[in-house]
């Protein structure tokens, strides 16, 4: 009996062990159905509290980044798998994103640091700064009016209608700041909110005098109906002006530590690839629906690989200057450990 036992025993200990080496032979391919070897199995692979995550973006140029790295697979490479949600406005997202309907969304830094100065966010622990992702460079961000309108100059602006895609965002925030810089009150303006598509229409209709434009919707009024240049929002004093990144929830951020980690090294290398305008234009006729010489002309700003307090600073600086933030803000605390480089 006691034999019989042992043999028993030897054989199911042998199954054990075939099993064991066909799991660390194939594990690997059971993520997201991919095959690799141990060697390039990624240091958070298996690890994250939630694989699947739930992603706030915009169709505009600043999230290139994200559609480079979900189709380069250095998300799945972190184990992770990314679900997008489209979004008018980096402020329309937060309101889901303390729901809890997002996980990390994609904002202008104006909207993140109002929702965090106004305690918006006090119920799921504030909101904090993952990863950065994008910064203004000249003729990026424009103030546009169609070639037969009265409006030419900044001056023209003075008590005119402006689209702009969300309010007290960074669009207003620099129109309001440059505006002031060519001796326009930026009070006599008055902004009307609708989405950066309807944008062209409007303007080629007359329901606003001018619209402020990201791209590639720059390019694409510029080609279709011939738009024209007012102003560079992103000059004088908003030259080089940090404009927007991902932001999650203290409290997400807290229970999903390796997550949020194994994002920011994903997005760390969709950041750094953003940077060759050649791999992002093809995606940009995927995600925001432009066609192939539109996103071959359109003006790219810069991805920053890291955050930094003292750029970001700078944003919540203006917003005290012109209104948008009643008392002085740091923006230090917001950002996340291993998010500043």
């Amino acid at each position: 009996m006691t034999r019989r036992v042992g043999r028993s025993a030897t054989r199911l200990l042998s199954a054990l062990s075939a099993v064991a080496m066909l799991a660390a032979v194939s594990g690997c391919g059971l993520l997201g159905g991919s095959e690799s070897t141990s060697a390039d199995a990624p240091s958070g692979s298996g690890q994250v509290e939630k694989s699947k995550i739930k992603l706030g973006l915009l169709p505009i140029l600043d999230v290139a980044s994200v559609h480079l790295a979900i189709k380069k697979n250095y998300f799945r490479d972190e184990g992770l798998e990314v679900e997008v949600t489209n979004f008018q406005g980096g402020a329309a997202a937060i309101p889901g994103l303390i729901k809890g309907e997002i996980d990390i969304t994609f904002g202008n830094w104006v909207s993140f640091f109002s929702a965090e100065a106004n305690g918006a966010a006090k119920g799921v622990d504030g909101l904090k700064l993952v990863s950065d992702g994008y910064q203004t460079k000249p003729e990026m961000f424009l103030i546009v009016a169609a070639p037969d309108a009265a409006v030419k100059s900044p001056q023209d602006l003075a008590g005119k209608k402006i689209a702009i895609n969300t309010y007290r965002n960074i669009a207003e925030l620099t129109a309001r700041a440059t505006l002031e810089a060519n001796n326009v009150d930026p009070n006599s303006v008055e902004f009307k909110e609708m989405p950066f598509p309807d944008m062209e229409a409007a303007i080629k209709g007359g329901s606003v005098d001018a619209a402020f434009m990201v791209e590639p919707f720059i390019t694409r009024a510029q080609r279709a109906i011939g738009a024209t240049t007012v102003l560079d929002a992103a000059s004088g004093p908003t030259d080089g002006i940090p404009i927007g990144g991902y932001a999650t929830t203290g409290k997400f951020a807290q229970d999903n530590p390796k997550t949020i980690e194994a994002f920011q090294r994903a997005m760390a290398r969709g950041q750094k690839d953003a940077s060759d305008s050649a791999a992002v234009v093809p995606l940009l006729q995927e995600y925001a629906k432009v066609d192939k010489e539109t996103a071959g002309l359109v003006k790219f700003g810069e991805f920053p690989t890291s955050l930094d307090a003292t750029r970001l600073q700078r944003v919540a600086t203006l917003m005290r200057t012109y209104g948008l933030l009643e008392k002085d803000f740091d923006v230090k605390p917001m950002i996340l450990a291993g998010s500043s480089g």
